[in-house]
This record gives C-alpha cells, sequence and structure tokens, in this order.
C-alpha cells in the first residue's frame, strides 16, 4: 500500500529565521494515488502580528487567529497524521522549512519522510512553461475558481488534482475497478482493468496477407513460438 500526505501551510511571511511562524495547515490522505477522504486542518496562533503582504494572500487576520491553538498544542497530531507517508507540496522546501522550524521550537525531531516537490515535477515535465498552482489547474483543466484567496486545506485538495495529473494517477485511479478484502480481514487486494478502446481499431491486413501469413506459421512446426499466439479457428 503506498500512502501519501498532500499538504500545504499559510505563513505571517516568507523567512522563519527572521521571526515568520506558520498559521495554518492543511493535509489530505491518498493511498494508492486516490483520496480517502482521510484531513487533517489546523489554524494556529502564530503569537506574532501578521505582516499585510501576508494577509492579502490568505486573509487570516490577527483577530481570527488569535483564539486559535498554539503549533505546540497541535504538534503531535500532526506528525501522528504524516506518519510514515510521502509527503507532497508545492515548492516543498518552503513549507517544510517552516514545519521544521516550529517542530525545533517545540523541541521536537524534524520531519524525515521522504518528500516530492510538484514545483519540481512540474518542472520536469513542462520545461519552461510556467509552474504556479494557479498555472498548471489552467493547463490541466482542473476547477479552482474556489480560489480566490489561498487556504491550507482547499490548496492541498488542488494540489493533489495536479500531482496525479503529472504522474498520470488519474488513469490509474479510473481503471480501479475492483477492490476485494480477504475473508480474514487481511490487506485489499486492489484489481486494475487495462484501459480500452471504445471501439476495436479496423484490422491492417487483408484476408490474402492473413492466409499467407498463417501458411508460413504451418511451415515452422509446432514448436514454432508464433503457435503460441496463433488463432487455430482462423487456421
Amino acid at each position: 500500500m503506498s500512502r501519501e500526505i498532500v499538504f500545504d501551510t499559510e505563513t505571517t511571511g516568507l523567512n522563519p529565521l527572521t521571526g515568520d511562524r506558520v498559521v495554518e495547515i492543511g493535509a489530505i490522505e491518498l493511498v494508492n494515488h486516490i483520496p480517502t477522504g482521510r484531513h487533517f486542518h489546523k489554524y494556529l496562533n502564530p503569537e506574532r502580528a501578521m505582516a499585510e503582504e501576508a494577509f492579502r494572500v490568505h486573509g487570516l487576520s490577527d483577530e481570527f487567529l488569535r483564539d486559535k491553538p498554539r503549533f505546540a498544542e497541535i504538534a503531535d497530531d500532526m506528525v501522528a497524521f504524516f506518519g510514515d507517508a510521502t509527503l507532497i507540496a508545492h515548492n516543498a522546501p518552503f513549507d517544510m522549512g517552516f514545519l521544521n522550524y516550529e517542530l525545533e521550537k517545540v523541541r521536537r525531531p524534524g520531519l524525515a519522510n521522504t518528500v516530492i516537490d510538484t514545483v519540481t515535477l512540474a518542472r520536469e515535465k513542462h520545461p519552461g512553461a510556467r509552474v504556479s498552482l494557479d498555472a498548471l489547474c489552467k493547463h490541466y483543466g482542473i476547477d479552482n475558481s474556489r480560489r480566490t484567496l489561498h487556504g491550507a486545506l482547499l490548496d492541498s485538495e488542488i494540489l493533489a488534482d495536479v500531482y496525479l495529473e503529472l504522474i498520470g494517477g488519474r488513469q490509474v485511479a479510473l481503471a480501479l475497478v475492483e477492490e476485494i478484502l480477504s475473508s480474514s480481514g487481511g490487506p485489499a487486494t486492489i484489481v486494475y482493468a487495462a484501459p480500452q478502446r471504445p471501439q476495436p481499431l479496423p484490422p491492417r491486413l487483408d484476408a490474402e496477407q492473413l492466409g499467407a501469413h498463417l501458411a508460413l506459421i504451418k511451415t515452422m512446426g509446432e514448436a514454432a513460438l508464433w503457435g503460441y499466439y496463433r488463432d487455430d479457428e482462423a487456421a
């Protein structure tokens, strides 16, 4: 089973080393590239004033955040939700830098999870193109109309769609046709169907060419490899 966490943060500014803090964490769970519906979402009191530039990005005011928990109060829940899953973020060094700084402040170990940066993925897949989340949504036809302001949970949901497009996982999810749980309560067995064309392609060989091919196969003897793939009725 492949477990991944797509996450995002909102902050008071751009640099934790100059005192900026995390004010929102949003994360959603994927199992085998399929959203499970499980999520983690917290607003946080940063214990400092919000920069005007940051407020214009996410709209989280000092008044709104005043009664929210401190990071120390939710750190255990966040780490437990992340577990040992692969973490996925857009411009991951920014988000990971802030979360590890917050963990260091409360004397917790930093996150040692495998991390995937979707900015890097997008640049590799679309060299020279714009790779902002909005630009990728436009490229892949993903609805981001709700994104009037940045929000960690909403951005995580949108990023999950973008990530699946970047890795081709949406096609994998659509090919899922059956999930069978073992009677012993063991792991699920996931059965995938190969994608099929709506209509078969027309044959490229006419009857004369097919006849000549079958005649050639017969001259090779029963041990010939072609015999395993021969259409016996046609032969």
